[in-house]
């Protein structure tokens, strides 16, 4: 007997003058064996990870809020009404959807006199590491390691990029921001190590450049100039290697692959097509933004999650953070239903009118998130199930009540399946439960049961 399937490294990519294009799962890249029942490493992988931050809290968090269940639904368990709340958008998605209320944040809570006020300018490096910055504005910068990066530590050693860290604000990493903190903690939510933070990429062009020149030379940033000069697409330069690799596949790869090709040049399209809207000399919305960044929040946002979707597809990297806004900022979201500037409306003065107002914002903000969701549903799997059976998208707040500055009952969800974690459910934390006890659990369903602890956990939460 004679085994004929031909088999393909995951690591294949399509090469050709500077550029380097990673394929998706293939069936060709199922070791032969697995046609004889025998178990294929390769069609399992450790689950993705992308952790959201939005600033500024949430309506629900306010007493008013509580009362209307402006965040969080009414019941506990599975028979759970998203209808009143900030969720409704993602009512596709509740079998996949793990709410957690009711926890705090202390880590970003003021320990002297002197950083009371001071939340927003260190609650985003308190978000996924849960732990407490240190109060400077010099280079002596301290937090602790952050969620995505322990994991990335762990599982992101076998792809080309261990992670990517994404953000929609402009960041400016130089100097202090207020009362005494570095800008780096605004601007920052992933942590290397508890004095390294990792810089995040605002332009979709720097990430889709960073995507497809990490493999061998990749490509100089002279020879990205004059590609984007010459108005040809990166698969342009891997043509050839696409045909000679298309020529060893069996119909079903040539399509997935064909598919996978035509969804980067769309993505590459797009992005050209901003940069040369913004480079029109037409006036902006974002005047000072780079060329390739949108003025639209929405359509921003989309060309990240699509970016996202793309590396996913290509086992390029398997985990996110993006910091989807910017503690102070007072960009207006006109489809939100509010014209009001994000800060301010977000100081409502516990009104009840300003308070729903602030939760249009809110469920604005969150109705982003179907739009990667339905993209990992629909999107197959290694395995053939759907991309967010293997997968974990964390949406979340270190604010409580933004008109109070404080940190308690944070807005929190998760999307997705991943061990203990499968979704449909709504849990409420005991009082004055910290969220580091669900990020210390998320660790445990991710793969890393042997951590201890978790910034300023107190044990771990139950998914029961």
């Amino acid at each position: 007997m004679f085994l004929t399937q031909k088999h393909l490294s995951r690591r294949t990519v399509l090469k050709g003058m500077g550029a380097t294009v990673a394929l998706p799962f293939l069936d060709a890249m199922i070791p032969a064996r697995a046609a004889f029942g025998a178990p294929a490493a390769t069609t399992s992988m450790p689950p993705r990870l992308v952790c959201i931050e939005m600033v500024h809290g949430a309506a629900g968090s306010s007493p008013y809020g509580l009362t209307q269940h402006l965040w969080s639904p009414e019941a506990v368990g599975r028979d759970f009404d998203l209808t009143p709340t900030s969720l409704t958008s993602l009512e596709p998605f509740r079998d996949y959807l793990t709410i957690v209320s009711n926890t705090d944040v202390p880590s970003a809570d003021p320990t002297e006199a002197r950083e009371i006020g001071g939340d927003h300018y260190r609650s985003s490096a308190a978000y996924l590491t849960q732990s407490y910055p240190k109060r400077t504005d010099g280079a002596d910068v301290e937090a602790g390691i952050s969620l995505d990066q322990l994991y990335a530590q762990r599982f992101g050693q076998d792809t080309p990029l261990p992670s990517m860290q994404l953000c929609i604000e402009s960041v400016d990493q130089a100097g202090g921001c207020g009362y005494g903190y570095s800008c780096v903690y605004t601007d920052a939510i992933s942590w290397a190590s508890p004095t390294r933070p990792l810089p995040m990429i605002r332009d979709p062009r720097v990430v889709f450049d960073q995507m497809y020149g990490v493999f061998g030379l990749g490509a100089t940033p002279e020879q990205r100039e004059q590609r984007r000069a010459e108005d040809r697409s990166i698969l342009d330069f891997v043509q050839r290697s696409a045909r000679r690799i298309a020529l060893s596949l069996g119909a079903s790869d040539r399509l997935r692959l064909t598919d996978y090709l035509d969804s980067v040049r769309e993505i590459e399209r797009r992005i050209q097509a901003v940069e040369a809207r913004n480079g029109s000399g037409e006036p902006r919305e974002l005047p000072g933004a780079p060329d390739g960044i949108p003025d639209s929040f929405a359509e921003h946002v989309k060309l990240m999650f699509d970016l996202q979707l793309l590396a996913f597809r290509s086992d390029i990297t398997r985990v996110f953070s993006f910091k989807m806004g910017r503690d102070t900022s007072n960009r207006v979201y006109p489809d939100s239903g509010s014209t009001g500037a994000f800060h301010i409306v977000s100081h409502h003065g516990e009104k009840p009118e300003r308070v729903r107002e602030f939760a249009r914002i809110n469920a604005y903000h969150v109705s982003q998130l179907t739009y990667l969701l339905k993209m990992l549903k629909e999107t197959p799997d290694a395995n053939g199930g759907p991309m967010l059976d293997n997968t974990l998208v964390l949406y979340g707040s270190p604010m409580g009540n933004p008109n109070q500055h404080n940190h308690k009952r944070v807005p929190f969800l998760i999307a997705g399946r991943a061990g203990p974690i499968t979704g449909g459910v709504h849990l409420k934390a005991a009082n004055g439960t910290p969220l580091s006890n669900v990020m210390l659990s998320l660790l445990h369903a991710l793969g890393i049961d042997d951590l201890q602890s978790f910034g300023d956990s107190e044990g771990a939460f139950s998914w029961a």
